[in-house]
């Protein structure tokens, strides 16, 4: 098996597993089809967003920069990530539900946009931009349009009983304050879920959105220049998702229902600042794993393989499935379904369940696709797992971009007892 004609098995004997590839191909594709489908059919000023939350590395960061992507970053870490990969102030921008004093800081110092969740964020960010001599950042204002979108229940952000965003009334309040303030307050945000693949409730949430528009408008004088639709779309993780869902169709869709409600409603139509996340970086990514042993239980083929939770907690966590293949022979027949599980100390811990498979023996490799997007970034140190290398594949060559995870390194925060 190869990807983007670098051979699967000599990488994998090289780097060792678990180990992680990114296609360069296939991201710029991806941009490229977000953004030629926005040309189309939006007639206003549009962009698109890269989530920091589906993968962010410094070689990541670099990538969204030559791309001129937005970045979307959650919390110092993240933006500590971007200034090392040199992005520049006005390719960031700053989510999350809760920030603490330093993100606010970090956001504030590194930002061109912050996207502001609540009034008690707002009242804590007010002070530090007006102390702020420098260019200040754009302000949105995240709110919940009372939606959400058909996914899993921890995939959903939109509901009126979601932990993000503002009510409309405390939207209004916010819009009041930022004006007395001189804030300078530029756009709205909203979200309803990550990986849907119908995008009918995004219209009735567009719908209650442009209508606070007009509320503000009337009862502020004041217009957002830029909206935010969040983002979301789904990608086929496995046979029975196929086929992909169409980026042209999702951004259609929001395209259409924007420019008619803003017609109806006789608004200027806003900038459209689309944020795919895993759309855009899931499909790109390839884990390889090695199977080290081979279970026949009363029901049940075991490949045992030696990553799973700790570098993908995804299908603990929400039920995620994955398809897989032979690196070596891919094509060979099937033996019957297996069940894919790795070596932690959990029984939830299965990447698979009953996957058509071939007769695969102890110490063959398998590949898993579509693995680019919330896995390593949700990852974690379990059972002493140490994180796996990444490679970058671009133009026939792989370039190490994260190296594997150090024993020392799982001690490095370590302080002795007293």
């Amino acid at each position: 098996m190869t990807v983007a004609g670098c051979d699967l098995a000599a990488l994998a004997q090289a780097y060792g597993t678990p180990l992680y590839l990114y296609d360069q191909a296939t991201m710029d594709a991806a941009v490229v089809a977000y953004q030629q489908a926005l040309a189309t059919y939006y007639p206003g000023a549009a962009g698109v967003t890269y989530a920091g939350k589906a993968f962010l590395c410094t070689a990541a960061a670099q990538w969204v920069c030559q791309q001129g992507l937005l970045l979307d970053c959650t919390g110092a870490g993240e933006l500590h990530i971007a200034a090392v990969a040199g992005t520049p102030r006005s390719q960031i921008l700053v989510h999350g539900v809760n920030k603490s004093a330093a993100d606010l800081a970090a956001a504030v110092a590194q930002a061109g946009v912050i996207v502001v969740d609540n009034l008690v964020e707002l009242s804590r960010l007010a002070p530090r931009l007006r102390a702020h001599t420098a260019r200040q950042p754009e302000l949105w204002l995240r709110v919940r349009p009372g939606v959400a979108v058909d996914t899993h229940a921890y995939r959903q952000t939109g509901q009126e009983d979601s932990k993000f965003g503002m009510g409309l009334a405390e939207a209004s309040q916010a819009v009041a304050l930022c004006l007395q303030t001189q804030l300078s307050l530029t756009g709205i945000h909203f979200h309803q879920g990550s990986h849907f693949h119908d995008p009918e409730p995004l219209a009735p949430a567009l719908e209650t959105v442009l209508d606070l528009i007009v509320a503000l408008r009337a009862e502020h004088g004041w217009i957002p220049q830029v909206l935010s639709p969040g983002g979301g779309w789904g990608v086929a993780y496995h046979e029975d998702d196929l086929p992909h869902p169409v980026i042209g169709a999702y951004v259609a869709f929001v395209a259409h229902h924007l420019v008619a409600g803003c017609k109806a409603r006789g608004l200027p139509l806003p900038r459209l600042q689309l944020e795919p996340g895993r759309s855009l970086v899931a499909q790109a990514g390839v884990a390889v794993y090695r199977v080290g042993a081979v279970k026949q239980t009363a029901a049940r083929r075991w490949l045992l393989i030696d990553g799973g939770l700790a570098d993908n907690p995804r299908p603990a966590l929400y039920g995620a499935r994955y398809s897989a293949l032979p690196v070596l022979d891919p094509l060979r027949p099937n033996l019957g379904p297996a069940w894919f599980a790795g070596p932690f100390c959990e029984s939830g811990d299965v990447l698979i369940e009953g996957l058509p498979m071939a007769d695969l023996r102890a110490d063959e490799w398998v590949a898993i696709p579509a693995a680019g997007a919330y896995q390593l970034a949700m990852g974690s140190n379990y059972n002493g797992a140490r994180k796996p290398a990444v490679l970058w594949l671009r133009n026939g060559q792989a370039h190490l971009i994260q190296r594997r995870e150090e024993l020392a390194e799982l001690v490095a925060r370590d302080l002795p007892l007293r």
